[in-house]
């Protein structure tokens, strides 16, 4: 008995090991993957770290060319969530830039970490890019600065595109149906095991935290299968994005709240019926108030819109085509 029980020991003290092992080394991954092609401006609120691509030459501020895409990130993401979803939304010929929101990797909580706040900070970045009006597409917790941005930097805010809308004061965060409940979030989030050791085990099995469950899953096309495999995998360092969940309410501040009627920029908004993480009813508010919005009402294609990223990306295009100053004068 004995015997064994050193056997058994020996046996988890090596499986154990293996397993701290691999731990460090697909964090020491994460850290060299979230820091990789990333940029640092300071700004009055402190330093935003961001990424830019997409297509055409890498100045942007270039006579004749299209204007820029400022993609603003959701819940849990930064600047490499940001570049997965101007990747996947913004048509072809279009430059994007895609910074960390406050507490998010490269972007520090500073003493106002409010939307507005952060909307004051991505125009700094804008202004050290030389970068004078943009498009701004926003999706689910980007959306809040996003309308920040429009309200407050008119004059630099060509248009305003819409993804998965988070609830913004004066709404509320009641009608939203997690797909799981929030304790288990806050597990997840405190260290980065928990999180890894999941994905490890049951890669799939983090699919429904972003709103994929198994019938909407099985309509991705491929790209889209590659798109949420590479928006859980942006999940880690989860510990690099803890301080920005936890600000997630300042989106649902009463002392910050959103008239979306003031908004003076065309607007599309885009929301599927069966989103389980942010309600359906926000994007119908913001359309109803946005003069002259367009709502683009997916039935099915929940949080991620999978299964319409094509559909939806044709109809940005066509949105942007149709703005007289979608490209800055020769």
């Amino acid at each position: 008995m004995r015997r064994a029980l050193t056997l058994a020991l020996a046996v988890l003290v090596v499986a154990a090991g293996a397993t701290w092992l691999a731990f460090s080394r697909d964090m020491r991954a994460a850290h060299d993957r979230v820091t990789e092609g990333t940029a640092v401006v300071e700004t009055r609120h402190g330093p935003v770290t961001y990424r830019a691509g997409g297509a055409g030459p890498p100045e942007f501020a270039i006579h004749g060319a299209a204007l820029p895409v400022l993609a603003i990130h959701g819940a849990g993401g930064g600047h490499d969530q940001g570049q997965l979803l101007a990747e996947a939304f913004v048509p072809a010929g279009y430059r994007w830039i895609a910074p960390s929101r406050f507490g998010y990797p490269g972007s520090p909580m500073p003493p106002d970490p409010s939307t507005a706040a952060q909307a004051d900070a991505f125009a700094q970045l804008l202004d050290e890019l030389g970068v004078e009006r943009v498009t701004v597409l926003g999706m689910s917790g980007g959306v809040p600065p996003a309308l920040q941005f429009a309200l407050r930097h008119p004059e630099r805010t060509n248009s305003l595109v819409l993804l998965s809308l988070a609830p913004y004061a004066p709404l509320t965060a009641e009608e939203q149906e997690l797909p799981i409940p929030i304790w288990l979030y806050d597990a997840l989030f405190a260290t980065d095991l928990p999180l890894w050791a999941l994905h490890r085990i049951a890669p799939r099995s983090l699919e429904p935290m972003f709103d994929a469950p198994p019938e909407l899953a099985a309509r991705m096309t491929p790209a889209e299968a590659g798109f949420l495999g590479a928006m859980i995998r942006a999940f880690f360092p989860v510990t690099l994005r803890r301080e920005g969940l936890q600000n997630e309410g300042a989106a649902i501040d009463p002392r910050a709240a959103i008239d979306p009627t003031r908004i003076t920029v065309p607007a599309l908004v885009v929301h599927a019926r069966d989103d389980q993480i942010t309600p359906f009813s926000t994007a119908t508010f913001t359309a109803e108030r946005i003069p002259g919005a367009e709502l683009l009402a997916l039935d099915r294609g929940g949080h991620l819109l999978l299964g319409h990223h094509e559909e939806v990306r044709h109809r940005i295009a066509s949105f942007l085509d149709a703005l007289p100053t979608t490209r800055t004068p020769d």
